[in-house]
């Protein structure tokens, strides 16, 4: 009897392959032959499973995107019920940043899939009901008036520290500092109000 195919995880390992790929050598090398060669199957294969580009970048980021939220419900899960709105908030978002060799490799994907989706609108329709829904979500957790804008504001720091942290101008400490620095900014002038609830933060923080 032919064994069954687990189709997720031949998937996942043809992803798994795009990273590496496009960790080494940028996402311009990212194609269905190179691949193939890196996932040691047959270009045949993959066009089986990904019948384009876009549907392979497309997948690999949905991959990060799960070891993130993983990442992010473990670390959530060691502060104990109920934690401070900023100790939450800095935890999430120092778990995303690439500051292990694991998450600098996926890092480093999600970089690529960003340049990548920037000059074709159908790769990154999914990420703007992302963005608005994350934004959304940090907002409820600061406290005082213009909460969207400095949540805003506070999302694009993250993003560019990882850009920071995976060029090599920043280090581990330098990018905590500074994000514990804004942290204090936005904390400062008042108590946070109630939170809504943690579970669609780990499913949206997850770009880095």
């Amino acid at each position: 009897m032919p064994k069954k195919v687990d189709r997720h995880e031949r998937r996942t390992l043809i992803a798994d392959a795009l990273m590496r790929v496009a960790a080494r050598q940028g996402v311009e090398a990212v194609s269905l032959r190179h691949v193939a060669a890196e996932a040691g199957v047959s270009s045949g294969m993959v066009q089986h499973y990904f019948r384009t580009k876009d549907e392979m970048m497309a997948f690999a980021m949905a991959v990060v995107r799960e070891r993130n939220q993983a990442r992010v419900t473990e670390a959530i899960a060691g502060l104990g019920e109920d934690p401070p709105p900023r100790l939450l908030l800095r935890t999430m978002i120092a778990t995303l940043l690439p500051l292990t060799e694991e998450s600098r490799a996926d890092g480093r994907v999600a970089l690529a899939f960003l340049a990548y989706a920037a000059v074709r609108p159908d790769a990154a329709a999914g990420l703007n009901e992302d963005t608005r829904e994350l934004v959304a979500f940090v907002a409820g957790l600061l406290p005082g008036p213009y909460a969207r804008e400095r949540a805003a504001g506070l999302l694009a720091l993250m993003e560019g520290l990882g850009i920071y942290l995976l060029g090599g101008q920043y280090t581990a400490d330098q990018a905590l500092a500074a994000l514990d620095a804004q942290l204090d900014i936005v904390f400062e002038t008042a108590e946070a109000p109630a939170r809504p609830g943690t579970g669609s933060a780990v499913q949206r923080l997850s770009r880095w």
